[in-house]
């Protein structure tokens, strides 16, 4: 996690002045750094393409998404990024025109959404698994390389909170361990 990737998820890194994003779905493959900005698999039509649309909107320099690899069963994952960038949301959050099992954009906002669906072309290789393949749009991409957006957007950033403990004698939800023998401790007073 970073300040230009704000969101925590399966990817790797490479020249943020690269206009290129990778979504393998399914697959991990790996690309010359120097030509993409960042790349890797997204699993799922709502969580995972909300991780991408934050990622994407936060480096104003990608312009073009390519979409690579099998859809994962059941959730249709690529399909359903394809549908958004084409066709939005409506005001439940639903994809419109996604095939996906749970296709609802819930934790980013609409305008977030919108920025998104400007900012980004999208290159439709699903169902294509060769790396030669998606090298091949790279380069041709890079070449119609329109420029940054503008300034970076960041939808929501996901910081690591502290889990906060509850100190008494008996909770439901405090820290607690119980030995083979059903003897109850603490996990604090094991540190104390």
């Amino acid at each position: 996690m970073s300040e230009i990737y704000p969101w925590p998820g399966d990817y790797r890194t490479g020249d943020p002045s690269s206009p290129i994003a990778v979504v393998t779905l399914g697959r991990k493959l790996d690309f010359d750094a120097d030509k993409v900005a960042i790349w890797g698999p997204m699993r799922t039509e709502n969580l995972g393409i909300e991780k991408v649309i934050a990622n994407v909107i936060s480096n104003p320099n990608i312009r073009f998404l390519i979409i690579c690899g099998n859809e994962i069963r059941g959730h249709k994952s690529g399909r359903s990024l394809v549908e958004l960038v084409k066709n939005g949301i409506d005001e439940k959050g639903k994809i419109i025109g996604s095939p996906g099992a749970v296709p609802y954009i819930e934790n980013i906002s609409e305008e977030a959404v919108d920025r998104f669906r400007e900012q980004v072309e999208v290159i439709d290789l699903i169902d294509i698994n060769s790396k030669e393949r998606v090298e091949e749009a790279i380069n041709e991409a890079r070449e119609k390389d329109p420029g940054s957006f503008g300034e970076p957007y960041t939808a929501i950033k996901i910081e690591k909170k502290e889990r906060s403990k509850f100190h008494a004698d008996f909770a439901l939800h405090s820290s607690l361990r119980i030995s083979p023998w059903g003897q109850i401790t603490s996990f604090e007073s094991e540190v104390e």
